[in-house]
């Protein structure tokens, strides 16, 4: 049985798409007129995790498993890029002082 084989569960499964796309657009706003470095930082993971989420139930409802394995790729891969931006940040912070 799919996730979309009655009109409750589509309208469901649209509804998270539209919220999704919301948030996404929010999150862009934030990235492009964000004032400081950390806060375009943390509105890339947050655009990051809104893909992986798109993925993730892009593989639930079309179920397709394979898709799975690429979110959790992606979002190792953003996980890594966060962490090498905070490091960035709190070196030049700490360069900064001196």
């Amino acid at each position: 049985m799919n996730l979309t084989d009655n009109w409750i569960g589509a309208w469901f499964v649209n509804l998270i798409y539209l919220m999704l796309m919301t948030a996404m657009l929010l999150a862009f706003v934030r990235l492009v007129y964000g004032r400081a470095a950390p806060d375009r930082v943390v509105a890339l993971d947050l655009i990051s995790a809104i893909v992986v989420a798109f993925s993730a139930l892009y593989a639930v409802v079309t179920d397709q498993r394979e898709l799975i394995d690429v979110a959790i790729g992606i979002a190792l891969i953003t996980f890594l890029g966060t962490i090498a931006f905070a490091r960035y940040i709190e070196r030049r912070a700490r360069d900064d002082e001196e």
